[in-house]
This record gives C-alpha cells, structure tokens and sequence, in this order.
C-alpha cells in the first residue's frame, strides 16, 4: 500500500520556507481555533494586533498577537481537515512556533459523554492520510505524556472538569459508518475528529509540542446521527474556550519551551 512508504527526509522538494517569510521576534508559542465564530470573539475581547497572515489561493488567515506576563502568544485560525490543518501548522513552526495549542469540537461515540464537556485527546487512531507522510504506518499515535499532564494541570487548577479520551480521526466526513463507528468503539475511541493524529504526527517529526482541547458536538453513538446544538456551540462556549486555550498556551511555554 502506498501510505507505507514513510520517507524520513527532512528536506522536501517544497519546504514550508519556500512558502512563508520571516518575522523578527515571531512567538514561539501558538493557539488556534477552527471556529470563525471563536476567532471573531477573541479578536473583540483582546483587541490582538495582527503581525502577520497564512495566505493560500482559498483564501488569507490573519496572525494574531498577545502578550500575557510577559509571554507572547500567536493566534490564528485553523482550516477543517487534516491536510489544510497540518499545512498551516508547518508554516507557523517554520515562522518559529515551538508549542501550540488547538481547540475544535469532536463528535462522541460514547452517548455518556455531556454536550460541552471539554476533552483531552491522549491518543489518535489514524484514520487519515496526511500523518503516513509525517510517521511511520501504525494504527494509533500517542498525545506527548507532557503536554497532556500540562493541559490536565490547567483545567485542574481553573476547576474546569475534563474526559481524556481516544479520538478517531477520520478525514472523510461522510464517510463516519455505523461499522466503522462500531470498530473505533471496540479499539477504544470515545470522540471523532479530523486533524488529531496528523498534528500529533507533525509536531513529533518536527520536534515541537502540540496540545488539543476539543468541546463536545453532536452524538454518534445512536440508531441515528443526533447532532445535539452543533450548529449552536460556539455561541454557547466561546467565551470560555478562549482563556482556557491562552492559559493552557502559557502553561506549556513556561514548561516546555
């Protein structure tokens, strides 16, 4: 099969430098938000200055800059699924980011779990392309132990209750079968997601430090796709997934950088 044939070079014929430029005194330290809706009300509370934008022929993300004690933070907005996601990722590392942390909704394949509880993925099974090029084929790949500890320690000293949880990462959308379902039940998985394992797998072949927080969305684990208040969440939880993410951020670079 083709997505055995992991390559281990570094150098590629096209290199995130080729793509993006340099910024003096760029952080090293990130947050992300897939949701539109997030980065809108990010931008209202913190007034960020922009420094910076990905910039692709689909269209431009600003970067975003804060200074919290003393650490700044660059945020940006991720693009839906694995591909665009881990692309955007390699160019922030190229620009100097070290650490990052993302936040994003997940389905659940466990009913038990709560509309909006907030989840810490520790492990990915990969169910996606974009990571085989990043780490050689297995099926699962693991969260590092220390930014998982760093995470569980901010949501502790915050009292902000927790799952951590195996996520299935599955870049087909419409593709999430009740057998498939089914199987990624058995191998343990509670929550679905689309970019999990390929960000685990970037930031272990470029050596840098990659959290993810997911709130919870729709139900999957049922006779029928329930999907809950999807289209409703960020509404509902932005303003408390924002300065979770910024201390968590904080958290991982006082640890970690």
């Amino acid at each position: 099969m083709i997505l055995d044939e992991f390559d281990n070079e570094v150098i590629s014929v096209i290199n995130p430098k080729n793509s993006i430029g340099y910024i003096k005194d760029f952080p090293c330290c990130a947050v992300s938000f897939f949701s539109k809706a997030l980065m809108e009300k990010f931008v209202e509370l913190y007034n960020p200055k922009k420094i910076a934008e990905l910039s692709h022929s689909s269209g431009s993300w600003p970067i975003y800059k804060i200074t919290e004690d003393g650490i700044s933070i660059a945020v940006y907005q991720s693009m839906i699924g694995a591909p665009a996601c881990a692309l955007q990722f390699e160019e922030m590392i190229a620009l100097g980011v070290k650490n990052l942390i993302l936040i994003g909704s997940c389905g659940c394949l466990d009913k038990s779990i709560e509309e909006f509880s907030i989840i810490i993925p520790h492990e990915a099974v990969r169910d996606e392309g974009t990571s085989y090029h990043y780490y050689p084929k297995n099926d699962e790949l693991r969260m590092n132990a220390r930014v998982v500890k760093i995470l569980e320690k901010v949501l502790k000293q915050r009292e902000q209750s927790f799952i951590k949880a195996k996520t299935w990462t599955n870049d087909a959308f419409y593709r999430e079968t009740k057998s498939k379902v089914k199987r990624r039940k058995e191998m343990g998985c509670r929550v679905v997601d689309m970019e999990c394992s390929a960000m685990i797998a970037v930031a272990k072949f470029r050596k840098v430090n990659f959290g993810q927080l997911f709130y919870s969305a729709d139900n999957l684990d049922s006779d029928y796709w329930d999907p809950r208040h999807l289209r409703d969440y960020e509404l509902a939880i932005r303003h408390h997934m924002i300065p979770l993410a910024i201390a968590c951020a904080k958290q991982m670079h006082i640890e970690m950088t």
